[in-house]
């Protein structure tokens, strides 16, 4: 199938975390209007305001990238946060979506809803064939529910709605609070702030060893975009760069981007998370993308918009 945009009112929920804000970018190389929305104008969690807003916007197609997010300790912490905001926003949007007869919808999951010792790289269809990974476990089901739901208004109502799962993501409009970001983000902040500082040493979250893929905001947008305009099928679609690295070897990355050789700590005290977690991304290469830039280069980019973003010096 090919969905043309051109002309097309296309809403992008989330526009203001770095997913959503990275879809705007890509979008604006298209002929098609944007609809925002923030806070201020829609609480994506009160139900009869997201279907007001929506009766009266109607787009044509909704990117939902709208979400409660945060790395370990945040699931940790709030619980009831992560589980019971995404139900809603999610919910909210697509039954909303449904009533205002909205041509396509893109939910966006995360590939923490796959089971903690998924079969590596992770095919889709690894989904609920195990448990989860306790430390994102409220996160996972609420995303999961967001793809379970997404296919259910396919099945019953015939929609044309899709689902994608991207990989761990980085890039510019990162969450840098070191008590609720996720690891490439805190290591960028820890590096730099050792750098200024002289400090001997950065201290890691467990072991170093657990591997993971990285994935630039950017790259992803630019899938979502291939997806939205080619894709149609009930199966959700994992968007991954295909390259893995251990969390030692990123801090390494990291630490010889940001120019400072620092002795890596690491409190094993704290938990790893999932061992592995690599994306089987075949599905998304048979279509026709597969144009991840490489690890060092995206955070070389993400390490200066955060310079540029906060005025501090390199």
């Amino acid at each position: 199938m090919t969905f043309d945009l051109r002309r097309k009112r296309i809403w992008v929920a989330g526009h203001r975390g770095m997913v959503g804000g990275a879809v705007v970018r890509r979008l604006a190389a298209e002929e098609c209007e944007i609809i925002t929305a923030g806070r201020d104008v829609v609480d994506l969690v009160d139900q009869a305001a997201v279907k007001t807003w929506l009766t009266q916007t109607r787009p044509d197609a909704i990117i939902l990238a709208a979400a409660k997010v945060g790395g370990i300790k945040a699931n940790n912490d709030f619980p009831v946060d992560f589980l019971y905001q995404n139900l809603m926003i999610e919910a909210n949007i697509l039954q909303a979506a449904h009533e205002a007869d909205v041509e396509r919808v893109l939910f966006l999951g995360s590939s923490c809803i796959y089971p903690k010792f998924a079969p590596q790289p992770i095919p889709e269809d690894a989904l609920l064939t195990g448990p989860l990974e306790p430390t994102n476990e409220w996160y996972a089901i609420a995303k999961i529910a967001g793809i379970k739901l997404t296919q259910a208004y396919r099945t019953q109502y015939g929609r044309d709605w899709i689902s994608a799962m991207p990989t761990n993501l980085y890039g510019p409009g990162d969450n840098y609070d070191l008590n609720s970001s996720h690891v490439l983000p805190a290591l960028l902040r820890k590096f730099h702030e050792a750098k200024v500082s002289g400090a001997p040493e950065v201290v890691l979250w467990g072991s170093g060893t657990p591997l993971r893929e990285f994935l630039h905001c950017d790259d992803l947008a630019d899938a979502l975009v291939f997806l939205l305009k080619n894709y149609s099928g009930y199966e959700h679609v994992n968007v991954g760069s295909g390259v893995e690295v251990t969390i030692r070897e990123l801090a390494e990355t990291i630490a010889d981007v940001v120019g400072y050789a620092a002795e890596l700590t690491f409190d094993s005290t704290k938990p790893d998370g999932t061992p592995r977690k690599l994306m089987d991304s075949s599905r998304l290469n048979a279509m026709g993308w597969n144009r991840a830039r490489p690890l060092r280069a995206g955070i070389a980019q993400t390490y200066d918009d955060w310079l540029q973003q906060t005025g501090a010096k390199a």
